[in-house]
């Protein structure tokens, strides 16, 4: 069983930063991608950023410049950097871990959602 466990989110004001984590543990395949989707108010959910474990990143053209994704892999761990954020930012962010494993099986989890509210 795999579980995904965010934190870091909150209010923050337009043009503010917060920094997302999400900590995975069970049984994780060592080659993976792990990432943040956003879910807004009335919208499909959406892919923010994702990065494999070779550490190849993953932008939404939306969060390019603004957004930075990062992991350690010795955790299981993977961060999401939000600056310079918008009320169009406002969401509950999903992480989320896939891969394809041993058995050429393909695998994904999603964790239970932070939320990300930007004040303008």
């Amino acid at each position: 069983q795999v579980q995904l466990v965010e934190s870091g989110g909150g209010l923050v004001q337009a043009g503010g930063s917060l920094r997302l984590s999400c900590a995975a543990s069970g049984s994780i395949f060592s080659r993976n991608v792990m990432g943040w989707y956003r879910q807004a108010p009335g919208k499909q959910r959406e892919l923010v950023a994702a990065m494999s474990s070779g550490g190849s990143p993953n932008y939404a053209d939306s969060e390019k410049g603004r957004f930075t994704i990062s992991r350690d892999n010795a955790k299981n761990t993977v961060y999401l950097q939000m600056t310079s954020l918008k009320a169009e930012d406002t969401g509950v962010y999903y992480c989320t871990a896939d891969w394809v494993d041993g058995n050429e099986t393909y695998r994904a989890y999603w964790g239970q959602g932070t939320q990300v509210t930007v004040s303008s």
